[in-house]
């Protein structure tokens, strides 16, 4: 009787995975054969894969499930491609309506698509967040016409919502957590970012321009009516990687960028600050990229309602010792705070404040080692 048992187990458990194997082969076939202008449906259910399922070189395809949580493509166990979802070369491409969990690396990356589209889209890794986790959950890079609206993405190691090296772009009412950082702007042009949610991530909003990349300097960034709270997430992102320097307890950070307005939101309860403007130098990063601007500049900050806790800032991480050793702020830790770092050749100011609901702020003189650190805000206040 234990045999016949043990048999008929075995033969329920072959079937499944099969018939795991069928539905893989049928969707990735689905993903190669669609013709440009087609519709790709995904039934509602839990599907397990192997291996990425890519789309190369189409255009006008829609990619569509029936509902967030209704369609769930899982790559738990993947042993084939880096990707959950990864589509190339490609035009007019909307995804929407599924999720996607536990990707081996990026769960959803798009990559030269001109018109890309993630609508009611969920990114997610099971469990608590790791640095084994996937770096990205949307990550379209070098694209144009990006409109992300009505996602969510949780558990990413880098940035759950990230737009790297793209021009226009639009992210909108999406809420990201439990990742290092909740959103990301990284070397991109024309970036609208407003309505969305980012708590209990190391860092809410990220705005940054980094070196050795393709497209050099980013700019016209906007960053608006978001709800940017809790942010004070353990960083648990694999050592080495840029946002592994982020403090938990960030709201928003801009690091080397250019012509960014922050307007209009709020920054709430994030423990190390509101919102950060720091150059390159203050990562103490080695340089190589000739080309590379490393100054942030022309940053307003305006019209943003921040409150704070009376907690002390975080202890931990290289940002945790300048609290602790350099800025001694205690408890009363500013809401706004910049590096004071400066390019003399440059007369565009750094940064610009005005109108915030209970404005804070402190230049850290990170450039002479924190020695004239100031909360004058004479030299900072719009005209």
């Amino acid at each position: 009787m234990k045999k016949t048992l043990s048999l008929f187990g075995f033969i329920l458990v072959s079937t499944a995975v099969f018939a795991q194997k069928d539905i893989q082969k049928k969707i990735q076939t689905q993903f190669i054969m669609a013709e440009n202008g087609s519709t790709i449906v995904l039934d509602e259910g839990s599907f397990t894969f192997t291996a990425s399922l890519s789309l190369e070189g189409k255009k006008n395809i829609t990619i569509k499930g029936k509902g967030k949580d209704k369609t769930i493509l899982s790559f738990k166990g993947q042993t084939d491609g880096a990707e959950g979802i990864r589509v190339s070369n490609a035009e007019n491409i909307t995804i929407e309506d599924l999720t996607v969990q536990d990707s081996k690396g990026d769960a959803v990356k798009t990559m030269n698509v001109t018109g890309i589209t993630f609508r009611n889209v969920k990114t997610e890794w099971l469990g608590e967040p790791k640095a084994t986790n996937g770096a990205y959950g949307l990550y379209p890079v070098q694209c144009e016409k990006v409109l992300i609206e009505g996602c969510e993405a949780i558990g990413a190691s880098d940035a759950g919502i990230y737009v790297g090296q793209s021009k226009d772009i639009i992210v909108r009412k999406s809420r990201a957590y439990h990742n290092v950082a909740g959103i990301e702007i990284e070397n991109s042009l024309n970036a609208e970012v407003y309505e969305n949610e980012a708590t209990e991530n190391t860092g809410g909003i990220l705005v940054f321009d980094l070196p050795d990349l393709i497209l050099k300097k980013g700019g016209n960034t906007r960053v608006y009516k978001n709800n940017v709270h809790r942010n004070n997430f353990p960083n648990f992102a694999p050592k080495g990687n840029i946002v592994a320097k982020v403090p938990d307890g960030t709201g928003m950070l801009i690091l080397a960028a250019n012509h960014v307005e922050i307007f209009d939101n709020q920054i709430i309860n994030n423990k190390s600050m509101g919102v950060g403007v720091i150059s390159y130098f203050t990562t103490e990063n080695p340089i190589k990229d000739k080309e590379y601007y490393p100054y942030s500049e022309a940053i307003t900050i305006r019209d943003n309602n921040f409150e704070r806790e009376k907690v002390k800032a975080t202890h931990k991480g290289r940002f945790g010792q300048i609290y602790q050793f350099k800025l001694r702020f205690g408890k009363n830790v500013p809401h706004i705070l910049w590096d004071g770092i400066v390019d003399d050749k440059n007369p565009n100011p750094v940064i610009c404040i005005k109108n915030n609901k209970n404005e804070s702020f402190a230049n850290m003189d990170v450039e002479h080692n924190f020695k004239n650190i100031s909360r004058d805000t004479s030299k900072v206040i719009c005209k």
